[in-house]
């Protein structure tokens, strides 16, 4: 594929997000807008840019591969993202309620109202460290298939390309914020889903199948099975811990995250906010249906036609987030390339922009007390906040170089895997927030709490085999985690007479 044609979409496409960046942004730049979009939103829009944000490049790039993973994957994800769905249910009917009823900016504001100070900045730095962490590892995945189909054509270095990625984000973010981004995540979605479904076309086309022969030969192809029960110990992919994961890792990744939680905040009311998760979650379980049928045409397309994985640069080992790329782009024609690129594209940076928005937010509210109004009236409070985005922007860049350096896995798993360690005393603290009463908490050392509990988890995680009589951990970590940041509240908690409010 020739990668002119590839940096002429990319450039096309870009100034389409710039000018509705403008013209949403027009006359309204202050930081009301840029935080909660007024809590105008509509619930139908959130509901379908939500699923670009949850999604993100890696869904549309690392899931595919994994399908033909050497360690078996097969279709065992969607057991995680069954699990996901109940996340999902419990954000809409527990979670949403509590954050309307106190009508919160940041949602880590209710930590601070129901257990202190010191908790309350604990729980923010968390998400800081986490999110970036995350949406750094979500945007290197882009990156490294604009370098290897694109930029390395024309002898650009790897930290530019991620430069100007960071800066094309920026750039349509920087103004209008949350506003900007529900109706730029909105069309980058429709891209998004437009994407799957020419791709799953296109690959049928060359393999001369029909959509239900599609499916069919996906049935019988070995790749299909979905539900795995076998080696409780020693197996990721157990049913109990996909679907285990799946539920803990979606209420804190979602649940007890900014980003998305600030998408529902900006619904006129409650109902609104759960009509848009209950129609996301519908969605969201569907689509991934599809992505998975998506990379098991592309095994089956890559053994058909003599393909193999493609190498990793740095460690020479085959990676499998490379196979979709290298397929829609050196092995199919002109406009699948570019159909893929849309959708990749559309992916990771409807995940970014929305991440970059809400850390900008979380340190505006909750370092800086900008939702405060004497702060707000404030003439210098938008320009403070445009240091805050540019600095959460170079955060990021180095996050993506040092990644760059030391990963050789599939991307999906360094994700889930970082999430594990970094959201588990999230889940530790709205848990003892909202289910112990009549308890105080020694504020001060939350932090220190907070952080061994990670610390104990990767012994536990490394040391499990040996301990635990062969047994594996997976995703389910995070609920082991935020276990132990429960019990360790529990331990510098003590009883008091005081009523609590939420």
């Amino acid at each position: 594929m020739n990668p002119s044609i590839l940096l002429s979409f990319l450039i096309g496409y870009f100034l389409l997000l710039i000018i509705i960046a403008f013209a949403t942004s027009k006359k309204t730049s202050d930081n009301s807008t840029f935080f909660l979009a007024n809590r105008n939103s509509k619930w139908y829009l959130v509901a379908f840019g939500m699923i670009g944000t949850a999604l993100s490049g890696v869904t549309f790039i690392s899931v595919p591969g994994e399908v033909g993973a050497a360690s078996g994957n097969q279709f065992q994800y969607f057991q995680f993202v069954l699990g996901n769905a109940i996340g999902f249910i419990i954000i809409a009917t527990v979670l949403l309620p509590l954050y309307y009823r106190m009508q919160l900016t940041s949602i880590y504001s209710y930590i601070e109202q129901r257990l202190g100070y010191y908790s309350y900045k604990t729980a923010a730095s968390i998400f800081l460290v986490s999110r970036t962490i995350g949406s750094a590892f979500r945007l290197y995945l882009v990156v490294i298939v604009l370098q290897r189909f694109i930029f390395d054509g024309y002898g650009i270095p790897f930290w530019v390309t991620v430069l100007i990625s960071l800066a094309l984000i920026w750039s349509y973010t920087f103004k209008g914020g949350l506003k900007t981004i529900i109706i730029t995540d909105t069309l980058q979605t429709f891209f998004l889903v437009l994407s799957v479904f020419l791709t799953i076309f296109f690959i049928c086309s060359s393999l001369d199948l029909t959509i239900p022969q599609a499916f069919e030969t996906i049935k019988n192809s070995g790749y299909a099975k979905i539900f795995f029960f076998e080696n409780f110990e020693t197996s990721k992919f157990h049913i109990s811990k996909a679907l285990l994961g799946g539920i803990f890792v979606t209420i804190a990744m979602t649940g007890l995250d900014q980003d998305l939680m600030q998408k529902n905040l900006s619904c006129k009311n409650i109902g609104e906010a759960q009509k848009n998760m209950f129609t996301f979650t519908g969605v969201f379980v569907v689509i991934n249906i599809f992505f998975l049928s998506v990379g098991a045409l592309l095994y089956i397309f890559a053994s058909k036609n003599g393909i193999e994985i493609p190498l990793d640069a740095i460690t020479g080992k085959p990676r499998t987030d490379f196979l979709f790329p290298e397929i829609a782009l050196n092995h199919l024609s002109t406009i699948p390339a570019i159909v893929f690129m849309l959708g990749l594209t559309a992916a990771t940076f409807a995940t970014t922009d929305s991440a970059l928005t809400a850390l900008t937010t979380s340190f505006c509210v909750d370092f800086l007390g900008m939702d405060k109004k004497e702060n707000q009236e404030k003439k210098n409070a938008v320009t403070k906040r445009h240091f805050v985005h540019v600095g959460f922007s170079v955060l990021i860049f180095f996050v993506i170089i040092l990644f760059n350096a030391v990963n050789d896995d599939s991307v999906v798993g360094g994700i889930f895997k970082v999430a594990s360690y970094t959201y588990g005393p999230l889940l530790g603290l709205y848990g003892f927030g909202l289910f112990v009463r009549n308890r105080g908490l020694r504020d001060k050392l939350v932090p220190l709490v907070c952080i061994l509990s990670p610390a104990l988890c990767y012994l536990l995680a490394t040391y499990s085999s040996a301990i635990l009589g062969g047994y594996v951990f997976s995703v389910e970590l995070i609920l082991i985690n935020g276990l132990i940041t429960f019990a360790g509240l529990l331990l510098i908690s003590k009883k008091t007479d005081q009523k609590t409010k939420f």
